[in-house]
């Protein structure tokens, strides 16, 4: 461990980094979508349709939200593994016909962020996943997890931590807000940044300036030595998660909330991350609290 990851003199934007439209399985137009999230307090938007390079319109400040460069892939490597993953970034010219590896590796030249999506729903092994050193992991998957209760990625993301403790970990929506599909706002990411600009929201996610909910929210971190200092929104639970089976947390069962706690963070651990959960099991995580 070393410098604290979090950067908390900007402001927080809350976003989504897994959307899908009419461009591709989506039941929404850009429009509804900027709507929709908007009326939910999201500040900014990836595109991310299967195959599809986003067409983002240049931001204006009158604009309800952000709308930001991504796509999703999906196939098989070379062990036959299927995965999909989502890329944070501007990839024009993409063809399916090029497959998955080729164009994972064209994605990484052009800097764009590689998250593996909701891996426990695609039956991706903890193998399959520190494979392809992907910069992250969805934790919590909004629509897989209503799909058939396969929306979480944290076992994923603990061994991709043991590998690369910079790993991030995202919620998503992974709306497509279809009669099969409705369902949308259920996991973002809040990241702090100097300002709502492209470059600025790219970088802030690039550094794991952000953290991941379904409904709680993080306040403030504060450092001093190994002693961690956290305010939260009120909460039943606050965890400090370690790798295998370590931990400390704050909070009990019954009607009493909190708000913060202290945890003096152990120097053996190789990563360590808080993990939020409110009186109606909503939960939150912070990325690993240190960055290298």
């Amino acid at each position: 461990m070393s410098r604290i990851r979090y950067d908390l003199s900007g402001k927080w934007y809350k976003g989504n980094t897994h959307l899908h439209s009419v461009a591709s399985d989506g039941g929404k137009t850009h429009q509804e979508l900027t709507d929709l999230y908007s009326s939910a307090g999201y500040d900014f938007l990836f595109h991310t349709d299967h195959w599809t390079p986003s067409v983002c319109p240049e931001y204006r400040k009158d604009d309800p939200v952000l709308w930001m460069h991504g796509v999703e892939l999906d196939g098989k490597d070379d062990t036959g593994a299927s995965f999909h993953i989502v890329c944070l970034g501007n990839l024009p010219g993409i063809d399916r016909q090029n497959g998955l590896v080729a164009t994972l590796k064209t994605a990484r030249e052009t800097g764009a962020v590689i998250i593996i999506a909701h891996p426990h729903w695609m039956g991706n092994t903890l193998e399959d996943c520190t494979r392809h050193n992907p910069d992250g992991v969805e934790i919590y998957n909004h629509v897989c997890n209503w799909l058939n209760g396969k929306g979480g990625g944290l076992t994923h993301w603990e061994a991709l931590l043991n590998q690369n403790p910079s790993t991030l970990g995202f919620a998503a929506d992974d709306a497509h807000i279809t009669q099969d599909h409705p369902g949308w706002n259920g996991g973002w990411i809040v990241l702090n940044a100097q300002k709502l600009a492209p470059a600025e929201i790219m970088k802030s996610i690039k550094a794991g300036n952000f953290y991941s909910s379904t409904g709680p929210d993080f306040i403030s971190f504060e450092v001093n030595g190994p002693d961690l200092h956290i305010l939260t929104s009120p909460v039943q639970f606050i965890r400090l998660v370690g790798p295998g089976a370590c931990g400390k947390r704050a909070g009990s069962f019954g009607e009493k909330t909190i708000t913060e706690a202290l945890f003096s963070i152990p120097g053996k651990w190789p990563w360590a991350y808080i993990e939020i959960e409110d009186a109606c099991g909503k939960r939150a995580w912070t990325n690993n609290i240190f960055a290298s």
